[in-house]
C-alpha cells in the first residue's frame, strides 16, 4: 500500500473533522485509563450507543463535538490522545474485515483499502506492506487483545436463528462486560458473583487487578452466558438457589397478573366501549 499521514499535509485533521468511530472494549480500556476517567463516567461522556447486531447486541460510538461532527479530541496539531486513539483510527486507510463461517470454528480476517477524497495520503511517496503499517501503528496489540470480543461477535452473527434471541438480561451482561468494566469488575468481585461461579482465588485476583485481564475474562463469562459454553466452574448450591429465587419471581409475576385481571373484571374490564 502507498499511504503516509504527517503533520503539514494539507489534509491534515480532515478525516477528525467528520467522525463515524465504533470503539472496542480495547478502546474504551485505553481511553478511559488515559484520561483518569471510570468506565461509566466515560460511557456517559464520550460515547453514543448503536446497534451492533439486529438482536439489539449494543455497540459504542465515539461522540462528536457538541452539535457538529468533528472529533473532540481534535487538536490543531493533530490528536490529543494519540497513544491512546481508537483501533479504527490507527487502522485508517486500512478497512480490518473479519469473516466467520457458520461451520468454522475460527475467523479469517481481510483489508481492504479505503480511498476518500479528503484524503492526500495515498499520494504520499511511502510504500510498504499493510502488516509492516499496522505494527507502526500499534494496532496488533489491539488487535490481539480484542480478538475475544470479535468472535463474540461473529459467534452471535453466524449462529443466526439457532441460538435464539438474548433476553434482556443477557444483553444488559454484555454490555457491562463489554463496555462498563469498572461496573464488571465490581460484580466478578461480589458475594452474589461468589454464590454461583466457583473461580479460583488466583484467578480471580489476577483479573480483578487488571482491566486487561478483566476483559479476557469476560470473553469467557459472556460465551457461557450466552452460548452454554461452560469454563467457569458453577456452585451447585448457588445455581439451585438461583433457580429458586426465579421461579418464585416467576410465580409472584403470574400471581400479580392475574390479581389485576381479576380488578379488571371487578371493574368492568379493562376496555370501555364508548
Amino acid at each position: 500500500m502507498q499511504f503516509r499521514c504527517r503533520p503539514g499535509i494539507a489534509c491534515w485533521n480532515a478525516c477528525c473533522s467528520n467522525i463515524d468511530i465504533a470503539l472496542t472494549p480495547v478502546d474504551i480500556v485505553r481511553l478511559k485509563q488515559r484520561l483518569g476517567l471510570a468506565s461509566w463516567q466515560f460511557l456517559k461522556d464520550y460515547t453514543v450507543p448503536y446497534e451492533l447486531e439486529k438482536d439489539g447486541i449494543a455497540g459504542v460510538k465515539l461522540r462528536p463535538v457538541e452539535g457538529g461532527s468533528a472529533c473532540r479530541f481534535m487538536t490543531p496539531e493533530g490528536c490529543s490522545v494519540y497513544d491512546a486513539r481508537p483501533t479504527a483510527c490507527r487502522y485508517y486507510p486500512v478497512a480490518l474485515l473479519a469473516i466467520r463461517r457458520q461451520d468454522e470454528a475460527f475467523d479469517r480476517q481481510c483489508y481492504a483499502i479505503v480511498r476518500e477524497d479528503h484524503c492526500l495520503g495515498h499520494a504520499e511517496p511511502c510504500t510498504q506492506t499493510i502488516d509492516a503499517y499496522r505494527a507502526a501503528q500499534g494496532v496488533v496489540e489491539y488487535d490481539e487483545a480484542a480478538r475475544g470480543w470479535r468472535r463474540l461477535i461473529l459467534k452471535k452473527k453466524s449462529s443466526g436463528p439457532t441460538i435464539g434471541k438474548p433476553s434482556k438480561r443477557s444483553l444488559e451482561l454484555f454490555f457491562m462486560t463489554c463496555y462498563d468494566l469498572d461496573r464488571f469488575r465490581a460484580f466478578v468481585a461480589s458475594d452474589a458473583f461468589a454464590g454461583v461461579f466457583d473461580l479460583p482465588a488466583e484467578e480471580l485476583r489476577a483479573a480483578l487487578a487488571d482491566d486487561l485481564a478483566l476483559l479476557q475474562f469476560g470473553w469467557r463469562f459472556l460465551r457461557q452466558v450466552l452460548f452454554g459454553e461452560t469454563t467457569i466452574a458453577l456452585r451447585r448450591e448457588g445455581v439451585e438457589q438461583r433457580r429458586a429465587r426465579v421461579a418464585e419471581r416467576r410465580a409472584r409475576l403470574e400471581r400479580e397478573a392475574a390479581e389485576r385481571l381479576a380488578r379488571d373484571d371487578d371493574e368492568g374490564g379493562a376496555y370501555v366501549d364508548i
